[in-house]
């Protein structure tokens, strides 16, 4: 049976506060004891007094890592930004290539040739050559007579011997006998080398200019040229331009006066020449030294499309007087050619031929 509970005992004074020593090491479990009877509950006792804060526990293990937490909503499109500062300037680019050479222009028409120079004066004469070697003497001439001997003087008397006198003066001589023959003349000596080249004298004064030698033909479309001008045809300049009246016209009929032009002496002349054409086409200078005109083959121009002029600039040399030129289109070549009126304008229009001699 269960006793019963007994009065409760006097509350205990309270103990000193003895510092809490190391926690010792854990003892060995006891034997399980045999459970108990249940005592009386006993009064509730008085609150003890808060003991101290024990000591902290050491620091736990780290936990494993959570799983990884499924991504976010995507936020809201966040306000644009200040505009960012200019970057800095690029790198200069390659150069690019060069561009094509432009075509060459048209030559000008050769200048009219300066005045021909005064002659310079005639230079010192040179000086004058070694002498030449003495011819060999020549034979002696024969002995000249001897003159006659002068009269003995008379015997003087015989005077006692003197001391000796001074020597005498001499005599004076006798005049010479008459000359002799003269001898034979010597061989001729032989010629003696030529003198040394003298210097070269000083230029003489400038000579009178010469006269120039230059012509201008000329024609206007219209009414000039008013036919086609066909292969191996000349191209009519009727009309007198400038000149000096050296370079003429062929004489002849109309037409050769209209188209040769006569080159008065041998030499190189410069000839000029500009013509509008409507046809693609060519001109050439020809010349004739009196065997008929020859196409100069370095004297041929052209021009593949288009209305512009046809224009030449040759130099021409001539291999005997009176030699003529003219501006022909070349034998074989097609179409005819139409010289053109009134190019450009209102007025007509002028093709010509300059002539120039230079030497």
């Amino acid at each position: 049976m269960v006793g019963a509970t007994g009065l409760p005992g006097q509350e205990g004074a309270t103990g000193s506060t003895v510092s809490i020593g190391l926690p010792g090491s854990e003892g060995a479990p006891g034997p399980a004891g045999l459970i108990g009877l249940t005592g009386l509950s006993g009064a509730t006792g008085a609150t003890g007094s808060t003991g101290f804060t024990g000591l902290p526990g050491n620091e736990g293990a780290a936990g494993a890592a959570g799983a990884i937490g499924l991504s976010g909503a995507m936020g809201a499109t966040g306000a644009t930004g200040s505009e960012g500062s200019s970057g800095a300037t690029g790198a200069i680019g390659l150069t690019g290539a060069a561009g094509a050479t432009g075509s060459t222009g048209f030559a000008g028409l050769t200048g009219a040739m300066g005045a021909t120079g005064a002659a310079g004066a005639t230079g010192l004469p040179g000086l004058a050559g070694v002498e030449g070697q003495a011819g060999a003497r020549g034979e002696a001439g024969a002995t000249g007579v001897a003159g006659a001997a002068g009269a003995k003087g008379e015997k003087g008397v015989m005077g006692s011997a003197g001391p000796a006198g001074p020597k005498g003066e001499a005599g004076v001589a006798g005049s010479a006998g008459p000359k002799g023959e003269t001898g034979a003349a010597g061989p001729s000596g032989s010629v003696g080398p030529a003198g040394a080249t003298g210097p070269v004298g000083p230029a003489g004064p400038e000579g009178a200019a010469g006269s120039p030698a230059y012509a201008e033909f000329y024609a206007l479309m219209p009414p000039d040229n008013a036919a086609t001008v066909g292969a191996g045809i000349p191209v009519q300049f009727p009309q007198n331009g400038p000149g000096s009246g050296v370079i003429a016209r062929r004489a002849g009929s109309s037409s050769i006066e209209a188209t040769e032009f006569v080159l008065p002496s041998v030499g190189t002349y410069s000839a000029d020449f500009s013509v509008s054409v409507d046809e693609p086409g060519q001109l050439a200078i020809a010349l004739d030294s009196g065997g008929g005109m020859v196409e100069l083959p370095y004297a041929v121009y052209g021009r593949a499309t288009g209305t512009s002029q046809i224009v030449g600039d040759a130099l021409v040399t001539t291999t005997a007087p009176g030699s003529s030129v003219e501006v022909r289109n070349p034998a074989g070549n097609t179409p005819a050619l139409t010289i053109t009126p009134v190019a450009g304008g209102t007025h007509p229009v002028a093709a010509s031929i300059a002539i120039q001699q230079l030497g």
